[in-house]
């Protein structure tokens, strides 16, 4: 499995009260889990979807990387003295 990082677009298992599968960003990687904002989810869901201030805190192990966030070049910092 890919090391999942910030802005990463997921696919998520559905769990708890979410009935279907799920799309979304990371906003924060921990651990174990990952904080993903709900961007794509099946209407049924919606109700839940809105309790949940469209985030989830879901396991990396069901996690799909669908589409990985574009690589920041780190630039030299060097400051003028």
């Amino acid at each position: 499995m890919a090391e999942l990082k910030l802005g990463d677009y997921v696919k998520a298992q559905k769990f708890n009260s979410l009935e279907h599968d799920f799309e979304g960003t990371i906003e924060k990687v921990y651990e174990n889990t990952v904080l993903v904002h709900i961007d794509k989810y099946d209407p049924e869901d919606r109700v839940t979807v809105t309790d949940f201030n469209e985030r989830a805190v879901v396991s990396k192990k069901v996690t799909k990387l669908l589409k990985a966030s574009p690589e920041v070049p780190v630039e030299d910092a060097k400051m003028d003295a």
